[in-house]
């Protein structure tokens, strides 16, 4: 049951930082950055968060430093728009996965890999 209540809880950390995050001002933090995946503790006393940016690691890692400097301020709004008792330490990690997959795409795009040869659709057979 636990492990439940802390899926549940993570989603709706999730859903609030994507809220939360356009409001900061902070000329630190990219504009296109995501939320690539939370890990939220067994006593969701720390939560953190992957944060990945598309112009890089350096984006993100720049983009981390201002949210760890902002943290106050998002937990006190985490705070006050979920029901928690507690409102978690967040701990902000930069990610570089979204770049990662934009640079295998472009690859495969450039060998022509996507898109060039229809789908063969698999038979019933078991």
């Amino acid at each position: 049951m636990a492990g439940y209540k802390i899926g549940r809880v993570s989603e709706d950390i999730m859903r609030e930082l994507t809220a939360i995050l356009p409001t900061l001002k902070d000329p630190r933090i990219a504009p296109m950055l995501t939320l690539v995946r939370i890990e939220l503790s067994g006593d969701m006393g720390h939560c953190k968060v992957y944060v990945s940016s598309m112009q890089g690691i350096k984006a993100a890692e720049r983009s981390c430093e201002g949210l760890r400097s902002a943290a106050g301020y998002i937990r006190r709004e985490l705070f006050a728009r979920l029901d928690l008792r507690k409102s978690p330490q967040l701990h902000f990690i930069p990610d570089d996965s979204i770049a990662y997959a934009a640079d295998i795409s472009e690859k495969l795009n450039d060998l022509g890999l996507i898109g060039s040869a229809p789908i063969k659709p698999q038979s019933d057979e078991l």
